[in-house]
């Protein structure tokens, strides 16, 4: 089955999902995860870092979140990102 990503979802709607699949989120990547979640857009900055450098940093700390959900989320980011 393959997905394709129609619109952009909010930043901080993609981080309560990864939330609620991944439990016992990786101490590297918990900070990312809570920037994402205050964030609408991947065109935005959080604090001195732009949203994709948040985005790409989370996907580069998150190589501990597997299955499917995981693969569809990162996949989405990627794309989000321009990766």
């Amino acid at each position: 089955m393959t997905t394709t990503v129609t619109s952009t979802r909010a930043l901080s709607v993609i981080a309560a999902e990864i939330r609620k699949d991944w439990t016992k989120v990786s101490y590297s990547a918990a900070p990312y995860l809570d920037a994402m979640a205050c964030l609408t857009s991947i065109d935005q900055d959080y604090g001195s870092d732009s949203d994709k450098s948040v985005v790409l940093y989370f996907l580069s700390n998150a190589n501990a979140w597997r299955g499917d959900t995981a693969r569809r989320v990162k996949a989405e980011l990627r794309a989000m990102a321009g990766k």
